[in-house]
């Protein structure tokens, strides 16, 4: 709980109604679900202004408003009103103030890929032994962040935070805000090329990260990453760094890795591990967790045990039965990496029936797209029986699909009709495996519905 006068001095804000100790119980930035007595901050965003909704709150029962101090909206004195510069900053410097005032250790995590469901793995395995705080799904930006972090209180022991970039500089201001002293970097993949311009640039990005820490400074970096590999070997003048990986000799290495009954296991030293899933690169995962785990103080047996009963988040190699046929639900996004990993694990399950796959556009990968659009559908021709592209950058990849002598190659301009044809024509049987994947603005989800 923070008192006005806090707000004003993390904002440096004008108090414009109310008392300087007046108490503020919670925080919301959307009118429709404010509850009596949160405060309504008023953010200002490319698609919508909320100090258009600042009666709706007070209506509601909003107790304080934080508004633009030169924006016209009246609000009545009975509510308590700050005003400032810039809502959305006003957002970030209130959670970085809540992040000082808390002084707990804090993990954050990025990557091109993975970065949900390590946090998720992290947390999982943590609040075994402690209460811990973690941004709700991927609300990783410098909305999500800052409002995950306006949830702190005395009660949280450590914090889990996913940090989400497409642009230069994200990184380094998402870290100004929470401030974290664990900093976990999953892989570096082209994702976001449009704006990174290429693996230089997302790996400059995503080592933003590691750069900007917090005491006492430690890194976790993926060792069989390429580049990640380079830096991991140059120690000097950087933070401690812990590596991950299952090729190269790491500090957290896995051995043994097979995939049984929807299952995966592998060995992490002495200690078994069985995640609920199939892929090898949920293993990467895994090994990132228990790295963090570890600093922490737990043994590699406690580990074992809150891994084993991880739930994997939506749309993440979900498996899922029908009429006897396995879906493999991972439409969350998408990118060349992640496609390939998914493939390689659709390559690995041994079946009876046909290997289909629902492939949708991989987006942002900048002047190349198409390129890595054909060379995707050369890869998706090695794996499956029937192939089905969505968008048209995916028709690329069926061109391409086509041309390595696949037959049953079929291009749709939306899931919803890659759905219709996926189970109305084609029509999944037993032991048939179908993989669904492509960009999160794809909605590739909708295959399902």
């Amino acid at each position: 709980m923070l008192k006005v006068n806090e707000l004003l001095q993390a904002t440096r804000g004008k108090l414009i109604n109310g008392e300087k100790d007046f108490a503020i119980k919670a925080f919301s930035i959307d009118s429709r679900t404010i509850k009596k007595g949160e405060t309504f901050i008023a953010i200002k965003g490319d698609n919508f202004d909320g100090h258009a909704f600042i009666d709706a709150a007070i209506k509601k029962g909003a107790s304080c408003i934080i508004k633009i101090t030169n924006h016209k909206s009246q609000i009545t004195k009975k509510v308590t009103c700050i005003g400032v510069k810039d809502t959305t900053k006003a957002l970030a410097d209130i959670a970085r103030f809540m992040r000082q005032k808390f002084n707990i250790p804090v993990i954050a995590i990025s990557g091109s890929n993975g970065k949900t469901t390590v946090k998720e793995m992290i947390a999982w395995v943590l609040s075994g032994k402690f209460k811990v705080l973690k941004n709700e799904g991927t609300k990783n930006n410098h909305i999500g962040l800052p409002l995950t972090l306006l949830g702190l209180d005395s009660g949280f022991d450590i914090g889990v935070l996913e940090l989400g970039t497409n642009h230069f500089h994200e990184i380094e201001n998402l870290v100004k805000i929470c401030l974290p002293n664990i900093g976990i970097i999953t892989n570096i993949a082209p994702a976001h090329l449009e704006y990174f311009g290429d693996l230089r640039g997302v790996f400059r990005e995503k080592y933003t990260l590691i750069k900007n820490l917090e005491e006492p400074y430690i890194g976790i970096l993926n060792n069989d990453d390429p580049l990640f590999k380079k830096e991991i070997l140059k120690k000097t003048k950087q933070p401690p760094i812990f590596s991950f990986g299952i090729k190269n000799k790491s500090d957290f290495s896995a051995t043994i890795i097979r995939s049984l009954a929807g299952k995966t296991e592998f060995m992490a030293g002495k200690q078994k591990f069985v995640l609920n899933t199939r892929g090898e690169y949920n293993v990467y995962n895994a090994l990132a967790a228990i790295a963090a785990a570890r600093i922490f103080g737990l043994t590699c047996k406690d580990i074992a045990k809150r891994l084993a009963s991880f739930d994997f988040p939506q749309g993440r190699m979900k498996m899922i039965s029908l009429n006897q046929a396995t879906l493999i639900d991972d439409t969350y996004n998408s990118n060349p990496l992640s496609l390939k990993a998914a493939l390689n694990t659709l390559k690995s399950i041994k079946t009876k029936g046909r290997k289909i796959v629902v492939m949708g556009d991989m987006l942002e990968l900048g002047q190349d797209r198409e390129i890595m659009h054909f060379e995707a559908g050369r890869e998706v021709a090695k794996v499956c029986d029937i192939f089905i592209a969505v968008g048209p950058l995916s028709k690329f990849a069926a061109e391409a699909a086509k041309i390595c002598g696949k037959k049953k190659v079929f291009s749709c301009k939306s899931s919803q009709e890659a759905g219709r044809l996926l189970f109305h024509k084609i029509t999944p049987k037993e032991n048939d495996l179908v993989l669904v994947k492509g960009s999160r603005a794809m909605k590739m989800e909708g295959v399902f519905k």
